[in-house]
């Protein structure tokens, strides 16, 4: 049966949080602020924070140095996933992919459509592994960024989850799905 095995040890991962945004600094930044709240509570590091403008080169730049960072493992990111003509974050982050993860998008936009109803078609919410660190990009809203923590993300990204999580696929994790 899917779910946490609280028999199981839980393994922290090293996350670092990303804001893109033209009109956000550290003390306006309430959804980077909760998925750092969100991650640090639930046991795991807070490895990196950071607000970059909506911007291809900026955004680009961040992920890729966080990326590289053998002390990172995920990498999450709020704002710029939207239609509006400043939002950049797909398009300067997934040419940086070297693999896509299709269904975080999927499930994503399931459990914000129980709270946002159609609204979450404005979303390009989207995922996918960079070297070995995974990156999942959510919108700027701070209820999205709830949503994707809540109902997706910390059970993801939880060791304990069986039959496994993706904690499972960080290099130096990989023997908890084995």
């Amino acid at each position: 049966m899917a779910g946490i095995d609280e028999a199981l040890i839980f393994y922290p991962l090293r996350i670092a949080v990303l804001t893109v945004s033209d009109s956000r600094d550290a003390d306006s930044d309430k959804s980077g602020a909760l998925l750092a709240e969100r991650l640090t509570a639930a046991g795991h590091e807070l490895a990196g924070k950071a607000i970059v403008r909506d911007e291809v080169d900026a955004i680009r730049s961040q992920v890729r140095a966080w990326a590289d960072d053998e002390h990172i493992d995920v990498i999450l990111s709020t704002g710029g996933t939207g239609f509006a003509p400043r939002d950049v974050t797909p398009e300067a982050v997934k040419p940086l992919f070297r693999r896509e993860m299709d269904g975080f998008s999927i499930l994503f936009h399931q459990a914000s459509f129980g709270t946002v109803g159609f609204s979450t078609l404005q979303s390009r919410a989207f995922a996918g592994q960079i070297g070995d660190a995974f990156v999942f990009c959510l919108p700027g809203s701070t209820g999205a960024c709830r949503d994707g923590w809540d109902l997706v993300l910390k059970h993801e990204l939880d060791s304990r989850y069986r039959p496994c999580s993706l904690a499972g696929q960080v290099p130096r994790l990989r023997e908890l799905c084995a």
